[in-house]
């Protein structure tokens, strides 16, 4: 119980630190690791006890990697995941092992320590990537080429590793050869079991409606795929990476990574947690120069490497620089590899805690590279067709008032800025993408390149002295953090926020926007417009129906009845508000009492309508008193709506 307390004290602390100077949690996991471990203060001893348990952190890993991974992505991005993806983890671990053959590592060790540095951090540039919007430019299209490669060239390193142990030559190379007849059965098995049962298996599960047997369900898919390829001799992270890959292109995809994610995160840091007690701080202490000469000189080896392959695949020098900058890291696998191959001793101590060390330090920089690797790929390639740092500031004109900030410079953006322009309104814009920022400044709009949750760019883009703040780009995560920020340097400001649909619209409210408009309910309105004046129904009448449900925010036109593909996901539970019909019968509790007595506001709950007879009320009168057989149309969201039902039924 000491063990446990004294990881998850200093996994809570550490974790703490790290994400508030926005470092990313695996190196906190590690750092952990390394100050309760047996090199550190040694609060923990029996690491052996609960490390085989931390494994289920990678098996579950794999397992939403394998839900990730799209055959059809893959066809559309073969060129650059072959031609670059595939010789960038052959030509590197080939260089990687001839230079640790160079430096007296036996053959085995070698091969390992080529894998291990061959690879990079999916994880964190992914994520870095999708955060910064990167993943639309050429070099960000690159780096997933490449990162999609070798998250398929992890699962044969784990099957090598183990085997690296097998005396002789011949003997090695015929567990290879069964390794491989093993893998084609199995993957076999596993591919007509995913593509015939388990559908139908989620199909009966989906059916009952139940949070806990769909959470139950997944895991135990993980770990069945798990230990059949466990059984025959292979990986058990091979298993659950196939059963992955095989629900991907499920309906169910993203429900599956919803479930499994909690205990992948908790099992995954632990597993890092043991991976960090691993890792000698003497060792650290002791060979400073090492570790720093060993993380350069891999770094700049992948940076190279990356450069020249992906100029060679037709990529240009300024974004094939930037790839590789972005992709210079040792990557999350890495760590596995090392611990898998310690177990094996295939790696001595001091071998495991230099690689350990240089990795995260690497992984540490990674998000500082990410940032500015399209800057120094501009200087790299004296490429000076879009220099971003010009892009960054506006031209030297009158002083900014009263106008409108633009954020993202997209279709909908510039369609807002072209009706402001007809009605001599001034504006400001801010979009991620060079190209387009560049474009539009030739074409004399007032356009800032850069991201626009970033402070310094909305004070350039004058906010204190601006009347209106559009968010135009449609990415609710992304609008949410430009509201808090736009919030929290101009509290008055008013904020409009685009957003493809409502099931963020409360926390935009909260966040601080003053108007949110979903494309959906927008949509639904001007169908409704067109569909009313096809019908005979007065154009006055239209406009006035519009008009009061755009005052109401669109109240009548959240919820909707669930059906058979609805994602009911606990996350999107946790947003979406359904419609739902409650027939009450002859004996429920709400019968005799009104509407008004009932409260069902405190309930959070909203009455679309009541359905008596062949009558239906559209938003009924408080004092309506209820009958037996009457059906009330409720919206809200589902667990309301269950408590909500129990309570009209039986009181409770």
């Amino acid at each position: 119980m000491f063990d446990i307390l004294a990881i998850l004290t200093s996994a809570v602390f550490i974790v703490w630190i790290f994400r508030h100077l926005k470092l990313p949690a695996i190196l906190a996991y590690l750092v952990a690791g390394m100050l309760v471990g047996e090199h550190g203060l040694a609060w923990t001893q029996a690491q052996v006890d609960y490390e085989h348990f931390a494994e289920l952190g990678i098996v579950f890993l794999l397992f939403t990697l394998g839900l990730e991974f799209s055959l059809p992505k893959l066809v559309a991005m073969r060129h650059l995941v072959l031609a670059v993806g595939s010789l960038q983890v052959g030509i590197s671990l080939v260089l990687f092992m001839s230079l640790a053959l160079l430096f007296g590592q036996s053959l085995s060790s070698a091969f390992v320590i080529g894998g291990i540095l061959a690879l990079s951090s999916t994880a964190i540039v992914i994520r870095q990537l999708s955060e910064s919007g990167a993943t639309k430019r050429k070099s960000g299209q690159l780096a997933v080429a490449v990162l999609l490669f070798q998250d398929v060239a992890v699962v044969p390193l784990l099957i090598i590793t183990p085997m690296l142990t097998q005396e002789g030559e011949s003997s090695m190379m015929f567990a290879l050869i069964v390794a491989l007849v093993k893998g084609v059965f199995v993957v076999g098995l596993l591919w007509f079991i995913g593509k015939w049962l388990l559908p139908r298996v989620f199909n009966l599960v989906a059916q009952v409606r139940t949070d806990e047997l769909f959470v139950l369900t997944t895991l135990l898919v993980t770990l069945l795929a798990s230990a059949l390829t466990q059984w025959f001799g292979l990986s058990m992270a091979l298993g659950a990476f196939l059963a992955g890959m095989m629900l991907g292109e499920s309906q169910y995809k993203h429900q599956l990574e919803a479930d499994i994610r909690p205990y992948r995160d908790i099992l995954l840091g632990l597993f890092f947690v043991t991976v960090g007690m691993k890792l000698d701080i003497k060792v650290l202490m002791s060979e400073p120069v090492l570790i720093v000469g060993l993380m350069i000189s891999f770094m700049v080896i992948k940076v190279l490497v990356v450069r020249f392959l992906a100029v060679r695949a037709g990529e240009s020098v300024k974004d094939a620089w930037a790839g590789g900058i972005m992709l210079s890291q040792m990557g999350e696998f890495g760590f596995v590899l090392i611990a898998l191959a310690s177990q094996m001793s295939l790696l001595s101590v001091e071998v495991a805690s230099a690689l350990l060390g240089s990795g995260v330090i690497s992984m540490a920089m990674t998000p500082y590279l990410i940032n500015n690797a399209r800057r120094w790929s501009v200087w790299l390639s004296h490429d000076r067709k879009i220099d971003t740092h010009e892009l960054e500031h506006l031209p030297q004109e009158k002083q900014l008032k009263d106008h409108v900030i633009i954020c993202g410079f997209g279709r909908i953006g510039q369609t807002v800025s072209r009706f402001l322009k007809q009605e001599g309104i001034d504006f400001v814009a801010i979009d991620i993408d060079p190209l387009r920022v560049s474009t539009s400044r030739e074409a004399g709009e007032k356009i800032l390149f850069g991201s626009s949750r970033q402070a310094e760019l909305l004070h350039a883009a004058g906010l204190d002295k601006a009347k209106l703040v559009v968010i135009a780009f449609g990415e609710d995560k992304q609008s949410i953090e430009v509201i808090q920020k736009v919030r929290s340097l101009s509290p008055k400001v008013p904020i409009l926020v685009r957003t493809r649909n409502d099931d963020q619209l409360d926390q935009m409210q909260q966040a601080g926007a003053n108007e949110v408009v979903p494309e959906s309910l927008e949509g639904s309105l001007m169908l409704v417009s067109q569909v009313l004046s096809l019908s005979g129904v007065p154009f006055s009448r239209i406009i006035r129906r519009v008009q009061r449900e755009r005052k109401n925010h669109y109240n009548h036109l959240h919820g909707f009845f669930q059906g058979e593909h609805t994602d009911m996901s606990s996350g999107a539970k946790g947003r979406i508000e359904f419609a739902h019909a409650i027939l009450l019968t002859d004996d429920a509790y709400a019968i005799g009492h009104t509407l008004l007595s009932l409260n069902l506001a405190s309930r959070r709950v909203h009455i679309i309508a009541l359905r008596r007879g062949e009558q239906e009320i559209e938003e009924p009168d408080e004092k309506t008193v209820l009958m037996a057989q009457d059906t009330l149309v409720l919206r809200g969201k589902p667990r309301r709506i269950e408590r909500t039902e129990r309570y009209l039924q039986k009181g409770e």
